[in-house]
């Protein structure tokens, strides 16, 4: 009788707790819900975004916009495209396509922190506006320096996005298909560019520079105006941003299936910091000492110092070394099929092979290993042909660590930094990555007047990179998706953060 009288009087006190329950999750259920923003219409959306954030880094490298520098050596040339007008040497046009890591490197731990404060799609609208009227300006600029700002601002824009879209799709993939979502969110990357090559090249030769940037402004400005005008989306890990942002309680990321759940969620999400900044150097030591992220983090950081400088320099090394007439468009080709083709593999192989941190470290160094022998061959031949061939494959290999890099990236530190896991990645790769690469090959070609030379010693830093995601195989590692919650969730029981149920009727 005991037992039973506990029971009924569990029973009662819960059936009175329901109706607070119930009352709370009715409340979002009046207001008319996007019915049409399924979980996969947001990848694509993003996919879009992305994309568009990396036509603008291969249409300002293409020879259209980019253009060739002037000179006077009998005849002198008035150049074109950019270095052309500004007159710029090999340097400062390595300085312009570094310039946006500035923006970047201050905004992104910014917009990462204030995540924690504001709801991260509306920072992502604010990030896309402060693009959109960077790339307008770019194309309005008069000289050397007004051009560099405008990057910079391009840099303040794309820093939004970049650390807190991964994020989102992360919550929203399915289970068995994580990598492969983001492999497909980072497919954009190689695709992006290779249009921007394509792109700047037509438009560039066709109606002048400043209406490539003109053209990539057009393109940004309704995702822009979309991230203030769609119901603000909550991301796991995060608490609504206050009482008067409720309509981001219409859509939780956890579900409370037990009264304990709802003061372990509040304590784990709302715990009180002295300041801003103390939290903010909090988190930055927490990602610090996480071994793990640190290896993935070094790896991707001299992988991104040769595939920055093949992405700028790439199409005026092959018109250098094999006289290609039409540079860009083959040096576009070339890297969307190796993009769409490694990114793709790279994803679906490692979902495929079991989602570890061990697994996708084994994935990375491999292919990254034999990425770096078919590309260093590829320049190493006289033949075009050959060249293309060796180098396809090495781009396919090379691609084939986007998903599982940035899978490393989210799933070694809890859900809460995320956003500050992937800004800080981002900021690191390019800071020591991309950025000093573009200007350092511009001084090392300047010094050694050879191409091919260029491009061989350029090359051989895959292989530390490969040697770098080696050693993480060997280190301890812990997927902490779940280690926010003083009672963790299974995954089957986590909602996305768009549930297409919900339109169907059935219960959140």
């Amino acid at each position: 009788m005991g037992v039973e009288g506990a029971a009924v009087q569990d029973q009662d006190s819960k059936a009175s707790a329901a109706p607070v329950v119930e009352k709370q999750d009715m409340a979002p259920e009046s207001e008319p819900a996007p019915s049409w923003f399924t979980p996969k219409r947001l990848l694509m959306i993003f996919c879009v975004i992305n994309m568009i954030n990396y036509v603008d880094r291969g249409a300002i490298a293409s020879n259209g916009v980019n253009g060739s520098p002037r000179v006077c050596g009998g005849v002198c040339s008035h150049g074109s495209g950019i270095q052309g007008e500004f007159d710029l040497t090999n340097f400062k046009d390595g300085v312009i396509s570094s310039a946006f890591m500035v923006g970047l490197l201050v905004a992104s731990p910014i917009f990462a922190s204030l995540a924690k404060s504001f709801n991260p799609f509306r920072l992502i609208g604010v990030g896309l506006s402060v693009w959109t009227f960077a790339a307008a300006g770019c194309g309005i600029s008069v000289d050397f320096w007004s051009i560099t700002a405008c990057r910079m601002l391009v840099g303040v824009g794309e820093a939004s996005f970049i650390s807190l879209a991964a994020p989102f799709i992360d919550d929203n993939a399915p289970v068995t298909q994580r990598t492969a979502w983001l492999g497909i969110f980072y497919m954009c990357i190689p695709t992006g560019v290779a249009l921007g090559y394509v792109y700047g090249g037509w438009v560039g030769n066709s109606f002048g520079w400043r209406f490539a940037f003109f053209g990539e402004a057009i393109l940004m400005l309704p995702f822009a105006i979309l991230g203030f005008v769609m119901k603000p989306l909550q991301m796991k890990g995060f608490a609504p941003a206050g009482s008067k942002s409720s309509e981001t309680n219409a859509i939780q990321v956890e579900v409370i299936t037990t009264d304990k759940d709802v003061p372990g969620s509040n304590h784990s999400l709302n715990k009180p910091s002295s300041s801003g900044l103390q939290r903010f150097w909090q988190d930055m030591k927490s990602l610090l000492l996480e071994k793990i992220y640190v290896i993935n983090v070094l790896g991707y950081i001299a992988y991104n110092f040769v595939i920055g400088a093949y992405s700028y320099w790439g199409p005026k090394a092959g018109y250098s070394i094999y006289h290609m007439s039409n540079a860009d468009l083959l040096f576009g080709g070339i890297t969307i099929v190796g993009g769409i083709v490694g990114t793709l593999a790279g994803g679906f192989i490692l979902d495929r092979i079991n989602s570890t941190i061990p697994n996708a470290f084994k994935l990375l160094s491999t292919a990254t290993f034999f990425g770096a022998i078919f590309c260093f061959s590829a320049f190493c031949f006289k033949n075009l042909y050959a060249f293309i061939v060796f180098f396809l494959i090495g781009e396919i290999l090379v691609f084939a660590t986007q998903g599982p890099v940035n899978f490393v990236c989210l799933h070694t530190v809890k859900p809460s930094l995320r956003p500050l896991s992937m800004a800080m990645s981002t900021v690191s790769i390019h800071v020591f990555g991309d950025v000093p690469s573009s200007p350092l090959v511009g001084v090392m070609q300047d010094r050694i007047n050879n191409w091919r030379t260029s491009a061989l010693i350029l090359t051989s830093i895959l292989f530390l990179a490969s040697g770098i995601w080696f050693i993480g195989i060997f280190i301890p590692s812990v997927d902490r998706y779940n280690e926010d919650s003083e009672h963790p969730v299974e995954r089957s029981n986590t909602r996305p953060l768009l549930e297409e149920a919900t339109a169907s009727g059935q219960p959140v």
